[in-house]
């Protein structure tokens, strides 16, 4: 428990830090370390493969929903997290992207999505996004949206290879932002839905202009956050809803839970519920179409 305290507490910290440095809310950038090809770097060099592999062998050795699957994109291999719908009538599958600083079964958010989905027919795959090494200036963050949007085009063939349709994507904060620019940039992909929580936005960064991204996203979308949340996020809705609508998107709804802060400390119950409330009613204005 300890070290999964310690891990919230770094998430947030590195999270809190790229947001401030990203919005120009002033915080002061962390120590500058050579940056690291999102691709490259050993495990024994403590570079993104290294962290990467570390969390997975972690990952892997305690796991008891699901089975780890390896994708591989861009030539390098990364782990996925496959929870299969345990109902009699599977309703699709949801690809789940986390946050920064944190892993495809992060106990925030994305775990409760994970293992609880299944089991109102929804099958899972939440993927390792890239990773920076530790100490980086945040803005190299903004570097690996290419190749997390590789990853989530491998997540997309892995389960269309399964049959395991229709596919919604949703994705946390940094997992958010990531989830918007991919769609918007692949307008033909098969993917259904969106579902965004904690969509943060800068108008400094393109790839973090989330209102900018979602007026390029016919598709449904679910702009979920909390009435606690990061400044960020509070201050972009009004501007990511009148993209949405400028852009004639008639699915697109956002919704704002009460008492919630960026991580739904306390709400995962509530969480999940609306998730899976609107998935329930995706697949039915799918199916009346």
């Amino acid at each position: 428990m300890a070290v999964t305290r310690r891990l919230k507490f770094l998430s947030r910290m590195a999270f809190f830090a790229l947001a401030c440095t990203l919005t120009g809310a002033g915080a002061a950038p962390a120590p500058h370390k050579p940056a690291t090809d999102p691709a490259g770097a050993s495990a024994a060099s403590g570079g993104p493969a290294g962290k990467e592999n570390r969390w997975a062998q972690q990952i892997i050795d305690t796991l008891v929903v699901g089975r780890p699957e390896w994708l591989k994109a861009k030539g390098r291999r990364f782990l996925a997290l496959y929870a299969q719908a345990t109902t009699d009538h599977p309703k699709g599958a949801v690809i789940l992207l986390h946050g920064l600083g944190a892993n495809p079964d992060w106990p925030e958010v994305i775990h409760p999505l994970r293992v609880e989905l299944p089991d109102h027919g929804w099958s899972t795959l939440s993927i390792q996004l890239p990773v920076r090494p530790n100490g980086v200036p945040a803005k190299d963050y903004l570097t690996l949206f290419a190749p997390a949007s590789a990853r989530i085009q491998a997540a997309v063939g892995f389960l269309k290879k399964r049959g395991d349709t229709p596919i919604v994507l949703v994705g946390h904060s940094l997992g958010a932002a990531m989830g918007a620019w991919y769609l918007a940039g692949h307008p033909d992909t098969p993917v259904r839905a969106f579902a965004g929580i904690g969509m943060n936005a800068s108008k400094d960064h393109p790839k973090l202009d989330t209102p900018t991204q979602l007026a390029k996203i016919k598709r449904p979308v679910l702009d979920l956050y909390g009435s606690r949340d990061l400044p960020g996020v509070l201050r972009s809705a009004r501007a990511r809803a009148a993209a949405a609508r400028k852009a004639g998107n008639g699915h697109y709804r956002q919704q704002q839970i009460a008492g919630a802060d960026h991580f739904f400390n306390g709400l995962d119950d509530q969480l999940v519920q609306v998730v899976r409330g609107w998935l329930h009613a995706v697949t039915e204005a799918g199916a009346a179409r």
